[in-house]
């Protein structure tokens, strides 16, 4: 089944959609738009997320801490 979340990139505001595949992993999602996961934090309402999660939110934060 598809799936697809869109990732607010703070602090620039940029808006990525991610479409893949249930059970992909915010991992998998930020190395296809070439983002270093172990330089980010992701946020779903102020709550921390790790980046091996599925993907189950349809909107996140992605906080850039580089």
């Amino acid at each position: 089944m598809a799936i697809q979340s869109r990732m607010r990139l703070l602090p620039t505001d940029e808006v990525k959609i991610y479409e893949g595949m249930e059970g992909d992993t915010y991992e998998k999602a930020l190395l296809s738009f070439g983002i270093n996961p172990d330089s980010v934090l992701i946020l779903f309402r102020g709550t921390s997320i790790p980046q091996d999660s599925e993907i189950r939110e349809d909107q996140v934060e992605i906080v850039c801490i580089w």
